[in-house]
């Protein structure tokens, strides 16, 4: 009983680090500049986006091209512009934990 205790306290701080790892990493790619996670800004708030893209099975490659080449029209008229400081992975590594948030 301790033992699962235990694990589960780990992997509940390492899960809780990691999203923080990634609001870190937000926060470097200037992503946070136009969102935020509980209030649109100029873009929708990570929130929003994980609640209008939850059960979406190709959400994940859907946001990475946004992240990697910009949109718009799905959050009204503002485009989001292509961000050339994110990597591929760091994309995913973003949009994974957007889609997270709940």
């Amino acid at each position: 009983m301790k033992y699962s205790l235990l694990v589960g306290a780990t992997l509940a701080l390492l899960a809780s680090g990691s999203a923080m790892a990634n609001m870190d990493l937000a926060k470097a790619k200037n992503c946070m500049a136009c969102h935020s996670v509980d209030t649109k800004i100029v873009g929708p708030a990570y929130k929003d986006v994980a609640k209008k893209y939850a059960g979406d099975k190709t959400a994940e490659a859907k946001l990475v091209q946004k992240v990697l080449k910009g949109g718009s029209g799905t959050w009204g008229a503002m485009a989001m512009p292509a961000n050339t400081q994110v990597s591929e992975a760091e994309a995913h590594t973003l949009v994974k934990w957007i889609l997270s948030l709940k």
